[in-house]
């Protein structure tokens, strides 16, 4: 804690006790602090994967005080990606080694990894300050150092700066999402786990209403949390995967949602669903497409899940983690969060080559089938629509059909077979693949103009949408509704979600 709270007066007891409630309901019960480093480079004793988990010390000046921790596979290249994975209160950067899977997919897609670690002399907690402004702002203290270890890292083992992604859980989500908005030119992009929207709070007090979601901004107001903390940055903004359980009670699901409205808003992309699917451990993934049909924000929202990370343990290529305290067993979010990044493609020259043959075999109005040729060698193979993972996990044939599209619309796919340690090969010639159908069309204005564009009608002072016939309110220029037009001539309200 900082000074101020560790005077003997009313207000600093009052400060002391919302950190520790804080604290409490954000993470797990206090750990020990980070061990102090004695080089600039130590060996750390941990379960490992065949690479290195070491100490760096010697990162920069350190405004925020933290540790500094690595994980780098056997014989990683230069110009690999990295990744920054941020723990949850009271737990060490060990835990989140052991527990979170990542080591394993460095290994499998070839990065290095970073894991930083804050302790008790920071917070009683060993909470990452994500409520504190002046410790998660661009240029100051906690922020700041992890930067400082990113800058470290690309020196130490060659890493593509135009690659750095970050993620981390609960606290450490808070800080994730800070970190992308403080830092959008230094992260490509980021995924927070039950954690906070950017800049939620600026101070302790502050921090309990945003756990609760309390905040009730417009989503305009939550993007321009993120606009500011970079001010005159105007892109490309980081790709952002959000994880929320529905049954966390300590960082409620709305901030999955209010997550899911600041991102999208900073995109420009609005928050209607490019695409929903279902994922195993009762997972749903709801995917909002950019200009260009790629994969910009993804909501995972877990059933039933409570606060943590979501973990599959297991060896297939898809299952990660341990199981444990606020690891909790639905499904590996690593993996599917590294292929969201774009990390399940190897290094060139390792792997195996792209399969041949892929071609498009049917579709549907919301669905694309594929085949391909088999790889020798290939225990399963990863699927990608618009250069993102279109599959729910490991396709272990040479047949897959995409489903939940939206109709009418062109996607492109390609193929890459996975060996038995999940190294990811190389990917396929891609095909197109326009689905049937007729894409929806959808028109939001109000009653008035709405029937003038010969969309609805009036009558007797009220507007009917044409076609369904649905009444929509008084004919005037203060009612607005979104009209979808599902067939030519044919309207019907939409007003809580448009797939066009």
């Amino acid at each position: 804690m900082d000074r101020l709270a560790r005077r003997r007066s009313p207000v600093a007891r009052a400060v002391l006790a919302l950190t520790l409630a804080l604290a409490s309901a954000i993470g797990i019960p206090a750990a020990p602090g980070a061990a102090p480093a004695a080089a600039a480079v130590a060996a750390v004793t941990a379960t490992g994967t065949g690479g290195t988990y070491q100490q760096v010390s010697d990162f920069g000046s350190n405004p925020g005080k933290l540790a500094m921790y690595t994980y780098v596979p056997v014989g990683l290249p230069t110009g690999a990606p990295l990744v920054v994975a941020l723990h949850g209160c009271g737990q060490s950067a060990n835990d989140y080694y052991t527990g979170s899977g990542w080591p394993k997919y460095a290994d499998a897609y070839r990065f290095a990894v970073v894991f930083p670690q804050t302790d008790s002399g920071n917070n009683p907690l060993s909470c990452f300050s994500w409520f504190d402004s002046s410790k998660d702002t661009r240029g100051n203290g906690e922020a700041a150092s992890v930067v400082q270890m990113v800058s470290r890292a690309e020196s130490l083992y060659g890493s593509d700066s135009r690659r750095v992604f970050v993620t981390g859980l609960s606290a450490g989500g808070g800080l994730t999402a800070d970190l992308l908005a403080d830092y959008p030119d230094v992260f490509a992009g980021g995924a927070v786990d039950s954690g906070l929207p950017a800049q939620c709070a600026g101070t302790q007090a502050a921090a309990s209403g945003c756990q609760s979601g309390g905040r009730n901004l417009t989503p305009a107001q939550w993007g321009d949390k993120v606009r500011g903390s970079d001010p005159g940055y105007t892109g490309p903004w980081p790709r952002v995967a959000i994880w929320q359980g529905t049954a966390d009670y300590t960082v409620r699901p709305v901030n999955g949602t209010e997550l899911r409205d600041q991102w999208t808003d900073v995109w420009g992309i609005g928050r209607t669903p490019s695409t929903t699917r279902s994922l195993p451990g009762g997972t749903t993934l709801t995917t909002y497409d950019d200009g260009n049909g790629n994969p910009a924000v993804e909501l995972y929202s877990v059933s039933g899940m409570g606060h943590g990370l979501a973990v599959a343990p297991g060896s297939g290529p898809d299952q990660c983690g341990t199981a444990g305290a606020y690891f909790l067993n639905t499904i590996c979010s690593s993996y599917y969060t590294a292929r969201f990044w774009g990390l399940a493609t190897p290094v060139s020259g390792s792997g195996l080559p792209a399969p041949s043959g892929l071609t498009v075999t049917g579709t549907t109005a919301g669905s694309v089938s594929l085949s391909w040729n088999p790889v020798d060698g290939a225990a399963s193979y990863e699927v990608y629509r618009g250069g993102t993972g279109a599959g729910t996990g490991a396709v272990t044939g040479t047949t897959y059909t995409d489903t939940g599209l939206t109709a009418g619309t062109p996607y492109d796919y390609t193929v890459a077979a996975v060996d038995s340690s999940g190294t990811v090969g190389a990917r396929s010639a891609a095909v197109r693949a326009t689905t049937s159908g007729r894409a929806p069309a959808c028109y939001t204005t109000d009653n008035y103009h709405q029937t003038l564009a010969g969309r609805a009608n009036q009558s007797g002072g009220y507007t009917y949408a044409n076609g369904s016939g649905q009444n929509m309110g008084l004919w005037n220029l203060l009612v607005t509704h979104t009209l979808e037009e599902t067939s030519p001539g044919y309207y019907a309200i939409a007003d809580s979600g448009c797939p066009a």
